[in-house]
């Protein structure tokens, strides 16, 4: 996992955290990423998250981990396109994550947002990942 994958690296980096059990967990700043984040917490799979300046200048994205009954609220955080091998799906095949309770982060025209928001609203996209 290179930085060619800067997605894929931040849902690593949660990953490893929740092992660990860490409550918050920091990745380098990007848009994308933020997007992926807003849709993490409305979907309720993390606190939230803050952007916050390194001693070195830079942006980082800290987010907060939420755990139930010490337990990792999200299971399993999977990347679906990659760099080499890209996942695109209409509005009609967008893959739905263990019969819905999961959810699949769909980049679209309109946005980053969840398979239900792109369903609704008829779009389909990028499928960036699933959580569940």
């Amino acid at each position: 996992m290179s930085m060619n994958d800067p997605l894929g690296d931040m849902l690593t980096r949660i990953r490893n955290a929740q092992m660990r059990g860490k409550s918050t967990v920091r990745t380098p700043a990007s848009k994308l990423r933020a997007w992926v984040l807003d849709v993490l917490k409305s979907e309720g799979y993390i606190r939230g998250y803050e952007e916050v300046t390194t001693a070195t200048g830079h942006t980082e994205l800290e987010i907060g981990l939420k755990y139930f009954d010490g337990t990792p609220v999200i299971r399993e955080l999977s990347r679906v396109s990659t760099p080499g091998r890209r996942v695109y799906a209409g509005a009609k095949e967008i893959p739905q994550v263990r019969q819905g309770l999961g959810v699949s982060i769909v980049s679209t025209p309109k946005g980053v947002m969840s398979d239900a928001a792109a369903r609704n609203a008829n779009v389909g996209g990028e499928v960036l990942c699933t959580v569940f």
